[in-house]
């Protein structure tokens, strides 16, 4: 399991900064999420190959009786209770203030490791901007430059040194693919799993919030053995303020990361919501193989199915390469095709293809459709092979690529998907274009050049 590390601090110290620099590095999901306050981000980054998850959190204001106070208190708590690592962001020009030390005071006695980030110390000697922040009582502070990464990465070595939490992910791994399901809360994630378990191994209840963590479940359908995760639901933001708020997106994010497969299950009673179409934007972003379940079908009328079923297809146009399956989990009705469309889309996502076999379907891609015209040159697309999968990718050569339009870009997306048969697994194109070894030079003219250069140069005279 990746650790998870929370920024914490007054408003406006850099937190967010130091979320981005780290984000960033991997190009990261960086992401609102629905359910949480607008300053409460999660992504996850690595250093020198140790991944972690980081947590940004809105800022602790003075003003405790101002409703936003209250909600980034609330938000920080919990950042606080999933992370096993904190970090105190404190700004040196601002100097030690008394919140920072009533909010280091409140981080003592929590027994997690907390480290000290004394941000904005561009110009600054380190032990001199660290010396004041030593006071606070939480070790070692670390001075460094959020804006542009300065002395991060010092702050990470000493993390990873001072902290006794293991970023190293070598713990056994049981055999078969992962499969993580996930959704928003109550709509049957636990009662799929013990359907496909043939008993009641995980607690299910029509409270929303039953599941806190992720559960592996080691499960066989037939030949086939896999492990079944059970994520805990990720709430709308309306419901962010109940008591029974206790769920964990840490665990549904590391269950994403550690998963091959997600099949995502959305309440056929609400249709498909926005919290719906972000978090499987976020299985997209991962680039996990994906397919859909859509449970409590058989307590729809007909009118109610045929609406629910158009409006799914619609707006989940952008993942038209999954598969969408009608289940009850509760009955068990389609159960069996949701795990075959997931084992399915496993196996399409780890297929390895002939470098002749793709240039074949590039060829054909522009015959039915060639490149645009991009200032009255075509572009040029030499040839492809695979770079990679889980997620397939597909790295085109070529000319000018980075002029081609994003629609041509779908174009070839599409094309290469149906062409290579692939179902629940999503396809990168990448595109490169080749060094011109004359670019920059200047081309020597020889001395039968020059002779005829000037003769025409007299003619047109």
């Amino acid at each position: 399991m990746l650790p998870a590390i929370a920024l914490v601090g007054r408003p406006n110290v850099g937190k967010s900064t130091i979320f981005n620099q780290l984000t960033h590095s991997r190009n990261a999901l960086v992401a609102d999420y629905p359910g949480l306050t607008r300053d409460r981000r999660y992504g996850i980054a690595s250093h020198n190959k140790k991944k972690f998850i980081i947590i940004d959190t809105g800022g602790l204001v003075d003003d405790s009786d101002s409703q936003l106070s209250q909600l980034a208190k609330e938000q920080t708590n919990i950042a606080i209770q999933e992370s096993n690592i904190i970090i105190l962001v404190v700004d040196l020009k601002e100097g030690l203030t008394s919140k920072d030390q009533e909010i280091a005071k409140n981080l003592r006695k929590l027994g997690k490791p907390v480290f000290i980030a004394v941000n904005k110390s561009e110009g600054e000697d380190p032990s001199i901007a660290e010396s004041e922040f030593f006071s606070l009582a939480l070790g070692t502070p670390v001075s460094i430059t959020a804006i542009n990464g300065k002395r991060i990465s010092v702050l990470l070595d000493h993390i990873i040194a001072e902290s006794n939490i293991s970023f190293d992910q070598d713990e056994e791994i049981p055999s078969g693919p992962h499969i993580a399901v996930v959704g928003r809360p109550n709509v049957g994630k636990s009662t799929l799993i013990n359907r496909l378990i043939g008993e009641k191994r995980l607690l299910t209840s029509n409270e929303p919030g039953t599941t806190r963590d992720s559960i592996l479940v080691p499960c066989q359908r037939g030949k086939n053995n896999f492990i079944l995760v059970d994520t805990a639901g990720i709430r709308r933001r309306s419901k962010v303020n109940e008591k029974i708020e206790k769920f964990s997106i840490v665990q549904s994010l590391n269950a994403i990361e550690d998963s091959a497969v997600v099949i995502f299950l959305i309440d056929a009673q609400e249709s498909i919501t926005d919290q719906d179409l972000h978090l499987i934007g976020l299985v997209i972003e991962r680039g996990r193989a994906l397919t859909i379940g859509v449970n409590k079908w058989d307590n729809l009328d007909p009118i109610k199915k045929r609406q629910v079923s158009s409006d799914i297809t619609r707006k989940l146009s952008f993942a038209g390469f999954s598969d969408i399956n009608n289940i009850s989990a509760l009955h068990g009705s389609g159960i069996d095709s949701v795990i075959a469309s997931a084992l399915r889309a496993y196996d399409d996502s780890n297929k390895e293809f002939k470098t002749s076999f793709l240039n074949e379907i590039l060829y054909k891609a522009q015959t039915i459709h060639q490149p645009p015209l991009v200032a009255g040159r075509r572009i040029r697309l030499s040839y492809a092979h695979q770079g990679g999968r889980r997620p397939q990718i597909i790295i085109i050569h070529g000319n000018r690529v980075n002029l081609l339009p994003s629609h041509y870009r779908r174009f070839l997306n599409n094309f290469f998907c149906k062409c290579l048969r692939i179902k629940g697994a999503p396809i990168r194109i990448e595109f490169k274009t080749g060094h011109n070894p004359y670019a920059g030079k200047k081309n020597i003219l020889t001395k039968k050049q020059l002779i005829k250069r000037k003769r025409i140069i007299r003619h047109k005279k």
